[in-house]
């Protein structure tokens, strides 16, 4: 009995130094990629706005080809909704909105997701002239752990995660504006 009280006051007192180190750990992260695309900016901007032509260049749409896919309101306009939900354990179920836009520049957007993990965040593309016919796009995406989940930011490089996939989907929208 004495050896399961000790094994039960070791496990609170991780618990509880675990709830400590929660209160000083961030529990914001903002990751941002950026690639120069040769296209003139309002063409890729043009392109960028539309969120169903996202599923020509995001590796997270095109992970699961039979996600069912649904559209609210008029893609490239302010309140467009697209949602997904997939059986993918990886691609879940949710939705972004577009909350901004500043024509030519910049795009936000909301995300809500659902499965697996609920939770909520925002996201941005910018667009940038570098020259006649060069334009650099920057993707970043914010995200909030609310505590003590913000724990789990200790053992996850946000950054590399989902840094690496905007990396991704950049070099494919590359590709893809290329082409045209």
């Amino acid at each position: 009995m004495k050896i399961l009280k000790k094994i039960l006051m070791v496990l609170l007192l991780l618990i509880v130094a675990a709830l400590v180190v929660a209160i000083f750990t961030k529990k914001d992260y903002t990751i941002e990629r950026e690639v120069v695309i040769n296209k003139p900016k309002q063409q890729v901007f043009d392109y960028v706005k539309m969120l169903k032509n996202q599923n020509y260049y995001s590796k997270w749409n095109m992970k699961d080809p039979n996600a069912k896919m649904e559209y609210k309101g008029t893609d490239g306009t302010v309140g467009f909704v697209s949602s997904w939900d997939s059986k993918d354990k990886e691609v879940g179920t949710g939705e972004q909105e577009i909350a901004k836009i500043t024509d030519g520049q910049r795009i936000d957007m909301n995300l809500h997701f659902i499965k697996p993990f609920e939770g909520r965040s925002t996201a941005y593309m910018t667009t940038e002239a570098v020259g006649d016919n060069q334009t650099k796009v920057k993707w970043g995406f914010n995200g909030h752990m609310p505590y003590p989940m913000n724990l789990m930011l200790l053992c996850m490089n946000m950054e590399k995660m989902i840094g690496d996939d905007l990396s991704t989907n950049l070099t494919n929208l590359k590709g893809v504006l290329e082409k045209q």
